[in-house]
């Protein structure tokens, strides 16, 4: 008894002492502008982008890829594993209810009896025993509420990797397939090149044959069909590697006979960025990486309740009986109930040490955190910028491209009577190719920086991450 009285002092001053150290939350440095830098629509973006690229083909291959990829698979078995991590923290909350039965049969000798001339005498017990016993720890502290906390936050934040995946992948596969298109044009356009040069080339050995053109002519002339014949399989072979990407992405074997529009989209209008505060609420990296500093902060907070008293209560109750029949006679009843509270004394440093790899946890998740905000705003900031100076540069190549096809045909036309000379000429398709080429180029740019900066504001996606299919299927 006078134990009790010296060690109920103790535990109370730890209780006290352990009750002073309460970690704060942690809010980001990282302070979201009114409005974007460059200027934009500040509209909400809503709506399903995809269809802003009007074509059947490529919103067909998505779905394709979103059924059969292995990362976007992957997230959703992790989403399912943070959901079986959640239902277990949060068990913690509950009573733990066990049920036992056994029954025994024994045969005891009675050595030491007198037994003259007969058997040792012996006895023989049956007992029965039926209990069920509830456990359940007292969270006064909040200590299993943090871990469950910490689990639903880690929940949250794989459901929002899983949406990332599927934007990521998205992206990845509209790229793909502008760059497929964006070949096969190219090819088209070296044919058309290789075509030209052959023309001339025919005028050229016609008026070499008869001693009008010289051998440099003749030789200008061939070295330009030639390396069209050389641009012209570089470009088949980029067509190729470009379509075995894009079977791959889609869960296709890559032969390189997969098919695509033969012009790309034409982009209308600009996109509405909403305002730079909404990034947070629409991005799943950013969603995740807060969820993640939720979850950070909530086992810094489970750490430190862990050096609190811990308050349990265990209740049982049941029957006992030589006869099975008599189990449910109250008469034969058995009960008990138990109140334990344990208090850490001395762990060497473990219950500390987790404490501050908690903390540590926790800031690093922070950090994390602003890092993902900085670099979602560069990348919209990036991508409007360069959708209002890609615009510019399309413009530009246009004008560029239709004053290079005129002149090139003005040259072929002079040529053809003999008003001017074949490097004028060959100058002409060149620069009338090349143009066409670069046109060609920043058309692809500028969708491929439409898409990033789709990706960028987070995409239009309104899944519901709570009904998942392991499978990778898209609900």
């Amino acid at each position: 008894m006078n134990g009790c009285k010296q060690t109920l002092p103790l535990i109370l001053s730890l209780t006290v002492w352990s009750c002073a150290s309460v970690p704060g939350s942690r809010t980001t440095p990282i302070v979201a502008p009114s409005a974007w830098v460059v200027a934009a629509d500040s509209a909400s973006v809503e709506g399903d982008w995809l269809l802003a690229f009007d074509d059947s083909l490529a919103i067909e291959l998505v779905r394709e890829a979103l059924r059969n990829n292995q990362s976007v698979q992957i997230a959703a078995t992790n989403v399912a594993a943070a959901q079986a991590q959640a239902t277990i923290a949060g068990a913690g909350q509950w009573p733990q209810v066990a049920a036992t039965g056994s029954g025994t049969r024994a045969k005891r000798s009675n050595i030491g009896f007198p037994s003259p001339g007969g058997p040792v005498p012996s006895t023989t017990s049956t007992a029965w025993t039926g209990t069920a016993a509830v456990t359940w720890e007292l969270d006064l502290w909040g200590r299993l509420r943090a871990s469950e906390s910490a689990a639903l936050g880690d929940l949250q934040a794989a459901q929002a990797d899983w949406r990332g995946a599927q934007l990521s992948l998205t992206a990845q596969t509209l790229r793909a397939y502008f760059a497929c298109v964006e070949a096969r044009r190219q090819v088209g356009l070296a044919q058309a090149t290789v075509e030209s040069y052959g023309i001339s080339n025919q005028q050229v050995q016609s008026r070499y044959e008869h001693g009008l053109r010289p051998t440099l002519d003749l030789l200008l002339s061939q070295a330009s069909l030639s390396s069209a014949e050389s641009s012209l399989h570089q470009r088949r072979l980029q067509l190729d590697g470009a379509t075995r990407q894009l079977e791959i992405l889609v869960g296709r074997y890559p032969a390189g006979e997969l098919e695509s529009a033969a012009q790309l989209p034409v982009l209308q209008g600009s996109i509405p960025a909403g305002l730079p505060a909404d990034l947070i609420r629409r991005r799943p990296d950013l969603a995740a990486a807060e969820r993640r500093l939720a979850a950070s902060d909530a086992r810094a907070q489970e750490a430190h309740r862990a050096l609190y008293p811990r308050i349990s209560l265990t209740a049982s109750g049941g029957r006992s009986s030589s006869a099975l029949a008599d189990l449910l006679d109250g008469d034969f009843s058995v009960w008990s109930l138990v109140g334990n509270i344990s208090q850490p004394l001395f762990q060497g440093g473990r219950l500390r040490a987790g404490v501050d790899l908690a903390e540590a946890s926790a800031d690093r998740a922070l950090l994390s955190y602003a890092q993902t905000a900085l670099r979602a705003f560069a990348e919209v900031e990036s991508g409007l910028a360069a959708e209002g100076m890609l615009a510019d540069q399309e413009t530009a190549l246009t004008a560029a491209s239709r004053q290079s096809t005129d002149a090139r045909l003005l040259a072929e036309q002079r040529y053809a009577k003999g008003l001017t000379d074949l490097l004028t000429l060959l100058t002409s398709q060149r620069s009338a190719f090349d143009a066409e080429s670069r046109l060609i180029s920043v058309q692809r740019q500028r969708l491929d920086t439409r898409i990033n900066l789709h990706l960028a504001l987070g995409g239009a996606f309104a899944q519901d991450a709570t009904s998942i299919d392991v499978t990778g299927d898209t609900p």
